[in-house]
């Protein structure tokens, strides 16, 4: 878990550094922050379950065992991209790894990401589905539904939303008279549980713990993930111009930095030593690098094969 968060952390630093420096076109929504949430679920499923997610989700297509260099390519929206330069940074694909599409739709994996586990249930395969979204897709009318059938069927799905209190640049109070969303589970007949969301050992067991449950046929699962993004809502910015949010809460929630959460346990608990820790997060840096490099040599899509993948042949 510790590598994963590593990975997502540096390549969005990176990220955001080729966005500022306007290396490519196109919105990029940063995952910064939120790194334990996409570790220590992805680390509970196996190969061939299934990840749907939203516009930030670039820690969940690296979390599950994405191509960095894909990624980077996809961003610069270039040919050798997981999604052949067409998607971009909101649209991502990887049915190798089980991740078979992010929407930039708020709550837009929901639909896609109950049909397959409704499939799985007909074709008797043991897949489970993790579907991860915001705290405003809330407020979407997929998620009722998503919720309400799951349940009915008992399909094997999870619910993850990553609470990181605001949805765009509007405060969760301001849009939920029922700030614990946790509770929005109890009605469509299904546990809901609120978590520490930058904990990777918490979220880890939590997911592990519903993962087992849905492969056992027992349904879904919601997990509220409290969290918090350390960008804006786009783009490399901190938000802090726009008076949406402090700088005392952005430093309260950076004080509680997962990534060094979970070293600092590990360094305790003797698990890994700081030489281990310099080794890996050297080979991760030299990914990234390498990932960045690759992207900015690739080429750009042919604009005569612009149709090209839109239609199955």
């Amino acid at each position: 878990m510790y590598v994963a968060m590593q990975r997502i952390r540096r390549f969005e630093e990176a990220i955001a550094e080729s966005s500022s420096a306007r290396e490519f076109k196109g919105p990029t929504h940063l995952y910064i922050g939120q790194e334990a949430v996409a570790a220590g679920v992805c680390t509970a499923l196996e190969k061939g379950d299934y990840v749907f997610g939203g516009h930030r989700s670039h820690g969940h297509y690296l979390a599950k065992g994405g191509s960095m260099r894909g990624l980077a390519a996809e961003i610069f929206v270039r040919e050798t991209g997981c999604s052949k330069g067409r998607g971009g940074s909101m649209h991502l694909t990887a049915p190798e790894i089980g991740l078979l599409g992010t929407s930039a739709l708020v709550g837009g994996g929901m639909g896609p990401g109950v049909g397959t586990a409704l499939a799985s249930v007909l074709l008797g395969r043991d897949h489970v589905t993790a579907i991860f979204f915001g705290d405003g897709a809330i407020e979407e009318g997929i998620f009722s539904e998503s919720l309400n059938f799951a349940s009915l069927k008992k399909l094997p799905v999870i619910f993850i939303c990553e609470n990181n209190l605001y949805a765009s640049h509007l405060p969760l109070g301001v849009r939920q008279p029922q700030p614990e969303l946790f509770k929005h589970a109890e009605p469509y007949g299904l546990p809901g549980l609120r978590i520490d969301g930058n904990d990777a050992v918490e979220v880890y067991r939590t997911a592990a713990s519903a993962v087992e449950r849905a492969r056992a046929g027992e349904g879904p699962t919601m997990l509220e993930c409290m969290t918090y993004r350390w960008r804006g809502h786009v783009g490399p910015s901190y938000d802090l111009e726009y008076d949406i949010r402090t700088r005392e809460e952005l430093d309260s929630w950076i004080a509680r930095d997962p990534i060094e959460r979970l070293a600092g346990r590990m360094a305790e608990t003797g698990v890994m030593t700081e030489a281990e820790r310099a080794r890996i997060d050297t080979q991760v840096q030299d990914d990234v690098d390498d990932s960045m490099s690759f992207a900015r040599k690739s080429p750009f899509p042919e604009v005569k094969d612009l149709l090209k993948y839109v239609y199955k042949d």
